[in-house]
């Protein structure tokens, strides 16, 4: 917590999906690229907390993260990261904390950053020989001493190919060893003199073999003496990990020798055992390279391959592949061949699951722990998977890890308790996030993804405490009600829902061909299920099906149990709008839902209103607005319904129970700003009904209503303040504190203000702003919590939605406020 009483509470965002995204520290500290952002996670940390920081720097997807290697004296840690934006940037901290800053930036690439990899090359001082490779097809070698980054050479692929792997050595104290492959089937080796006046690498070797794409290398020592072989595992889309020796000496290893079998016994089709020896002279040494093993196990394209020694000196190889799996290999001692000694992920009979029900859709990238007792790994979904060796049973057991969307949050709603927070995307999820109050530390964590879909997400709303409504880029909204699985887990982890779940449904799971979530019964343990009838439309992929033991458990779910086995049934459709659903809001009774839709014309721009005890909608529409609507708020007594638009115009609709429509236009304004009108908020009530409006003017202006002819409330324009660029959302604190409305406010730019604004409307205080809570892209929705039923009622937590791919939540103290 800040000393100031301002901090973040919850940090999610989901990885990229990129081979070289990740790296895992010394200290305990994983990196990994989150959209244009860098995310900081402590994988060991317990109780299990999500993202401790977030880093922004690029402007583009980050690709590459690395470490530079330490020693554990060292008092400073680097981050090296590359990204789409053709940058590499130079990240430091100092006292082994994650308030990394910015120190040095290269633009020296000509497209995307692809992947990274470092050597330290001086033991007595900090100095560092980095390779870089990007789809400008070249790589470039850097020096980095005293935080001074220096370009060495740069080397242009021959025969072009784009590096996808990169993996840098020191071998017989000397002699530099580069391994660089992508977009061809061959590794190539180049070496340098670490010696020379000028560091200058140059190509000895082209190790053929591989029939597909390398996505991955890894370099380690066989052994920790002096003059020991090399050892580089290079990973391939042709499904194979072939293991390379780099001997020092012009004779051949004795594992090389005629008759020896690098395949290991195994047949694969096509292939004849190859010796053949590379030969390698630098700095005045000879080195020779020979095929080592074939490595065979895995059933598609493999993305990384890692080494680590373990404390007792044994070599251990983790390979991810895009079979859902993850295999730790090591050499057998008696015969030397390299066997899969732990396999992890999904290797059950259910691993053919599809997309549309969550399948992993393969892992990207494999971590060691420092330690080398736990390893992570990234799947489809930008979600992390853990595991932990527990060496009394010598098995690995699956821990809390953290998920996240990753593309751009479209929309937010909290339960009307408060209770938990509801998130939608441009991925295509809807998420549940609540606190772990069960833990001692009451973290914040994903615990159901009630939708998976089909088109991207747009917009939500809480219906109450067991329902909600979204829209997405089709033309009709989808309702959904929490199943008995989700609501017992809930009251078990967070403390709240409700007791009688009787007539609840069990669970809900995908049809194989369909959008809808079906409700279904949830199934025990030893229950044989029917495999799939590829002629019945509505039939369920196995991996689907919800046993009863996959939510009985005491933390928050798995990545695999969530993209499964979280999912609510949707109860309603609901239809009317022309083309893609814009926005939403239901009122805060939860007894009707007002809806818009993309609109080029006014037929089209209406505002639908839908009652939810028989679903049915209430006509007329609502007509105001000439294009599309992009904010619909209801007051909090659902006494006036307020839309502001495109059209630049807002329209102030009020409750009428007398017509049909249940809602009349009260007032609107033609001309509320002089661009479109991005975000709107009702304040609480006080002393007359008060609302603020945001548009691309860069301009937030507070509305206040008075008496008009006949007793009719008119709005007029009472205070307005710059922003300094567009602004896209607004949002009132429900409470009103020491006399004062709290509004918050979010920009194009990815600023998040806080502004207190007099209960009358005529002034309005910006409160200074904090540049760590800031966005690096739009921040798309703001929302308050609302008060809940939690101790500590002096605390408001604020939810942000970025286009950045991350959620936030901001907590601020009462008093905080009150001393501002």
């Amino acid at each position: 917590m800040d000393g100031d009483g301002l901090w973040e509470e919850y940090l999610s965002a989901g990885a990229n999906r990129q081979a070289s995204v990740a790296d895992w520290s010394r200290n305990g500290l994983l990196a990994f690229g989150a959209d244009v952002n860098i995310a900081l996670w402590r994988p060991a940390a317990y109780p299990p907390r999500g993202i401790e920081r977030i880093l922004s720097s690029h402007q583009e997807a980050v690709k590459a993260v690395l470490f530079l290697p330490q020693h554990d004296e060292d008092e400073s840690t680097y981050i090296v990261s590359g990204s789409d934006d053709e940058t590499l940037i130079l990240w430091k901290s100092t006292g082994g904390g994650h308030s990394f800053q910015v120190i040095r930036s290269s633009s020296e690439h000509a497209a995307p950053v692809n992947c990274i990899t470092a050597v330290r090359v001086a033991d007595e001082r900090a100095k560092w020989i980095i390779a870089t490779g990007a789809a400008d097809a070249t790589i470039k070698m850097w020096s980095f001493e005293n935080d001074h980054l220096q370009l060495l050479q740069s080397i242009k692929t021959t025969p072009k190919f784009f590096p996808l792997a990169l993996s840098l050595s020191v071998i017989d104290g000397d002699v530099l060893i580069l391994a660089a492959a992508g977009t061809r089937e061959t590794v190539q080796i180049l070496t340098a003199d670490l010696n020379s006046p000028r560091i200058d690498f140059s190509l000895q070797a082209t190790l053929s073999g591989h029939e597909g794409w390398v996505r991955s290398l890894s370099f380690t020592k066989q052994t920790s003496e002096a003059g020991g072989d090399l050892l580089l595992a290079s990973a391939s889309q042709d499904k194979y990990i072939r293991i390379w020796r780099i001997h020092h000496g012009p004779e051949l290893p004795a594992l090389a020798a005629p008759g020896s079998d690098p395949y290991g016994g195994a047949f694969v089709p096509g292939k004849s055992p190859s010796n053949k020896a590379h030969r390698l002279k630098t700095a005045g040494k000879e080195f020779c390279v020979t095929f080592e093993a074939l490595l065979l196990g895995h059933e598609d394209w493999i993305y990384s391959a890692r080494w680590k020694t373990r404390a007792d000196g044994k070599l251990q190889l983790l390979s991810a592949s895009a079979d859902n799996s993850l295999a730790i290999w090591e050499a057998d001692p008696a015969s030397g061949i390299w066997v899969s000694i732990a396999r992890l992920g999904e290797i059950s009979r259910e691993k053919g699951a599809t997309t549309a029900t969550g399948s992993a859709g393969g892992f990207w990238t494999g971590l060691w722990s420092p330690s080398g007792d736990s390893v992570a790994c990234l799947g489809r979904t930008g979600s992390w998977r853990r595991w932990e060796h527990d060496s009394s049973t010598d098995t690995w057991e699956p821990c809390v890890s953290i998920t996240g969307h990753t593309k751009a949050v479209t929309g937010i709603s909290w339960a009307k308790g408060g209770d938990y927070l509801l998130s939608t995307s441009s991925d295509q999820t809807s998420r549940l996030h609540t606190r772990w109050t069960a833990s001692d530390a009451g973290t914040w964590h994903e615990m159901s993804r009630p939708q998976i879909h089909g088109y991207d997400l747009n917009c939500i709303d809480s219906l109450g405490d067991s329902r909600f409504v979204s829209g997405a880029d089709e033309k009709l909204m989808r309702v959904f009600s929490e199943p008995k699985a989700v609501a017992t887990l809930l009251r078990r982890l967070a403390g709240f829902g409700r007791e009688d779940v009787q007539d609840m449904p069990d669970a809900a799971n995908m049809p194989v061909l369909g959008l809808s979530n079906k409700a279904i019964d949830a199934v025990a343990d030893d229950q044989e299920i029917q495999p799939v009838d590829d002629g019945d439309r509505e039939a369920m992929d196995p991996a689907s099906v919800v046993r009863k033991s996959y939510l009985e458990i005491d933390h928050p779910p798995f990545e695999e149990t969530l993209s499964r086995h979280t999912l609510w049934p949707e109860s309603e459709k609901l239809y009317g709008h022309g083309y893609e659903i814009s926005c939403l809001a239901a009122s805060h009774d939860g007894k009707l839902i007002a809806s818009a839709c993309k609109a080029s014309s006014t037929n089209h721009a209406v505002i639908r209103l839908f009652e939810t005890e028989k679903w049915t909608e209430i006509r007329p529409p609502l007509v105001a607005h000439s294009l599309t609507a992009t904010r619909l708020r209801f007051s909090v007594d659902d006494k006036y319904l307020l839309s502001v638009g495109r059209d630049r115009q807002w329209a102030v609709f009020e409750r009428n129970t007398d017509i049909d429509a249940m809602y009349q236009l009260l007032q609107s304004n033609a001309k509320g700003h002089s661009r479109m009108i991005l975000g709107a908020a009702w304040a609480p009530p006080a002393q007359a009904p008060l609302f603020a409006t945001a548009g691309r003017d860069k301009q937030v202006r507070i509305w206040s209503s008075r008496a008009g002819e006949a007793g009719k409330l008119r709005f007029t324009q009472t205070a307005s303040f710059p922003c300094g660029g567009p602004v896209t959302s607004v949002d009132f604190l429900s409470t009103v504190v020491g006399e004062k409305l709290v509004l918050a406010v979010g920009t194009e730019a990815g600023k998040v203000g806080i502004c207190l604004v007099s209960e009358d409307g005529q002034a309005v205080t910006e409160l200074p702003s904090r540049p760590e809570l800031n966005l690096p892209r739009a921040v798309l929705q703001l929302a308050w919590r609302p008060p809940t039923r939690e101790i500590n009622e002096s605390v408001y937590t604020l939810a942000v939605a970025g286009e950045d791919s991350s959620l936030r939540l901001i907590s601020l103290n009462e008093s905080h406020l009150r001393a501002l």
